[in-house]
């Protein structure tokens, strides 16, 4: 069944990250968060995003809506988990500023809002809506990074991240 998500190759298997947000992709360098902009919360990239929706990037699990709704980590089948992080230190806001769609536990397809958030809320706020899209447990799934996409990019568009997985 893998093979037929990823394309059939045989000892990785490629799997396609969807834009989950409408906006310009950026190197995670660019993120004002050290933790992200280094790489330490994974390999990825980050989308300044131009409207209030986080779609899923991908059919999957909601494997963990971070309290203060403003984070969400989206499991797929081959076990490589994704977190989006909407804005930089927006957990300050403890909830301001965002209505989450989905919970903990949830199957969603892709394309489906997991979260809308108030984007002139935030800012006014003075909190930065840089969002970084990073590989949540990319040790642990044995996924590397093939590509990533930067530019203006479209919710739902393909290829936003490119990551090859091993199969067991």
């Amino acid at each position: 069944m893998l093979s037929k998500l990823f394309g059939g190759r045989n000892k990785a298997n490629l799997l396609e990250i969807a834009a989950p947000l409408t906006g310009t992709a950026v190197p995670l360098s660019g993120v004002p968060d050290q933790a992200f902009a280094e790489g330490h919360m994974g390999g990825g990239l980050a989308v300044e995003p131009e409207e209030g929706r986080l779609v899923a990037p991908f059919d999957g699990t909601v494997a963990h809506l971070i309290k203060s709704k403003h984070a969400v980590i989206l499991e797929h089948a081959s076990g490589v988990q994704v977190l989006m992080h909407i804005g930089i230190n927006t957990v300050a806001l403890k909830g301001e500023g965002f209505h989450a769609l989905v919970a903990s536990g949830d199957t969603v397809k892709a394309g489906q809002t997991l979260i809308e958030f108030d984007m002139e809320a935030i800012r006014a706020a003075g909190y930065p809506l840089i969002t970084p899209v990073v590989l949540a447990n990319q040790a642990e799934a044995e996924a590397e990074l093939d590509s990533v996409k930067t530019g203006r990019v479209q919710a739902g568009e393909p290829g936003l991240l490119r990551v090859s997985v091993k199969l067991q």
